[in-house]
């Protein structure tokens, strides 16, 4: 029985939905063409999921209205639709830009306060998880905080999207003279806790150099799967807000090299498997 490839630090397991949506947009959403159920099956078989699994994912991302399929004779393809053209292109946008820069802060922050009633834990779960994506840190209960001043709109999105707008309130300015913004930073955000996850990421990945062919292709899948997380984990602080020599520009650093290197030679493999 094989066994499913973990998902980065922490040994959590990789679903095969999962590793599709990653399949799908770093070969399928850049390549146009449709895919082989078997050169899913192949590539996913490759990563540890059985075949069961790795079907039953793509029939429930079918329902999702994420791709569709077409028969060719005996053989099914995967297409995506509109609809996961554009769900991927927006998450590939966010994944492979996320660490190649950091702007220059002018020292503003963005601090919204607003409260979810214990009772409404969906609501106060869908809150979180949309202010996060958008780069927010929570220091106490009802508070979020972001140095990217900009990031004001995304937040206004997430709470009117909510129905919070007629009990939230904003404000945008520097630091005053209360506390001190290390503090605060490491009460909103959990510093170690997110460099543990980036030294996890170094020990798996850097220094790899998987041959030509199949290993080169799943080792490419394996980086990008790891790397989609810390776009939600990490708000991508100023400099000025991090530790001396922070993890996470190391990281990307590996990152965006390994994936530069093993790029030519895992579409080169993908496009054989496409066209078997």
């Amino acid at each position: 029985m094989p066994t499913p490839w973990p998902s980065g630090a922490g040994g959590r397991q990789a679903s095969a939905k999962a590793l599709l949506l990653t399949v799908f947009g770093e070969f399928v959403l850049p390549d146009g063409r449709p895919a082989w159920t078997s050169t899913l099956l192949h590539v996913l078989g490759g990563l540890g999921m059985e075949e069961k699994s790795a079907r039953q994912a793509l029939s429930r991302m079918a329902a999702d209205g994420w791709i569709s399929s077409e028969r060719s004779g005996r053989r099914v393809r995967w297409a995506l639709t509109r609809r996961g053209r554009e769900f991927l292109a927006e998450g590939a946008e966010r994944i492979y830009a996320f660490g190649r820069r950091r702007e220059s802060w002018d020292g503003r922050w963005v601090v919204l306060i607003t409260t979810v009633p214990e009772s409404r834990r969906e609501l106060r779960h869908q809150l979180r998880a949309g202010l996060s994506w958008a780069g927010f840190g929570s220091p106490v209960p009802g508070v979020w905080v972001s140095p990217h001043a900009a990031r004001e709109a995304e937040a206004k999105q997430v709470v009117e999207g909510l129905g919070l707008e007629l009990s939230a309130y904003s404000f945008n300015g520097p630091y005053a003279g209360i506390g001190s913004e290390r503090t605060l930073v490491d009460q909103a955000w959990h510093l170690g806790e997110l460099a543990a996850q980036y030294q996890g990421f170094l020990q798996e990945f850097a220094g790899l150099r998987p041959k030509p062919g199949d290993p080169v292709l799943l080792a490419q899948i394996r980086l990008v799967h790891a790397w989609r997380r810390f776009p939600r984990l990490d708000p991508e602080l100023p400099l000025e807000l991090l530790p001396p020599d922070w993890i996470g520009v190391r990281a990307a650093n590996v990152f965006n090299d390994l994936h530069d290197t093993w790029r030519p030679a895992a579409r080169t493999r993908w496009s054989e498997l496409c066209t078997d």
